[in-house]
């Protein structure tokens, strides 16, 4: 993303955002990011719970199109965990070893170390201030032939954006579409298995 191709999208009393041209990111002006106490205050509030069996159906939707690319023995990691990890517990039942990271709850740097077979970011991107920088990150992480997985929900043309839900949240901050997903899977020489 370049200065050149960033263009206003839409603007309310809470915050201005802004669209790529040339990958449809719609993102919210820097100005606008909560601090880090105030994400964290709000994430502290989440209900998220590792026995919530609502939760884990929920979870499912990345859970199960990944298993079925899993080979035994192989080793994940769980991009922004949260408080209560329950995706890492999902793959564990199965067998697979899942490191963790969340910036607030599992601030593990070493993992960025390591290399994984693949990796799961479920309603995490929409919270990434250096959403580029930590995609290509996780991205140079992956094994060969490994699975990324990202679970948002994603912006469609018929979004009407003005009385979007997803967007109210101060934390979300980022929005992404299938034409963003698919400008990712090009620079990195990929091909796409499935949206959720």
């Amino acid at each position: 993303m370049s200065i050149s191709n960033i263009a206003p999208y839409y603007q309310d009393q809470d915050a201005h955002y802004l669209s790529c041209s040339h990958c449809e990111l719609v993102f919210v002006a820097h100005e606008y990011h909560l601090s880090d106490v105030e994400e964290k205050l709000r994430y502290d509030k989440h209900q998220n719970k590792p026995n919530d069996s609502a939760y884990q159906v929920f979870l499912s939707q990345v859970f199960n199109p990944v298993m079925v690319h899993l080979k035994k023995g192989a080793k994940g990691l769980d991009f922004g965990c949260g408080p209560g990890p329950t995706l890492s517990l999902m793959f564990e039942k199965q067998g697979y070893q899942v490191d963790l990271f969340d910036k607030f709850y599992a601030d593990n740097p070493e993992v960025f170390s390591n290399q994984y077979d693949f990796i799961t970011a479920t309603e995490v991107v929409e919270h990434l201030s250096e959403p580029r920088f930590e995609l290509n990150r996780l991205f140079g992480l992956l094994k060969k032939g490994g699975v990324l997985a990202i679970m948002t929900q994603m912006i469609t043309k018929e979004t009407d954006f003005s009385t979007w839900y997803y967007k109210n949240d101060p934390t979300h901050i980022c929005f992404f579409s299938e034409k963003t997903m698919r400008y990712l899977a090009q620079q990195w020489g990929v091909k796409i298995k499935f949206f959720c």
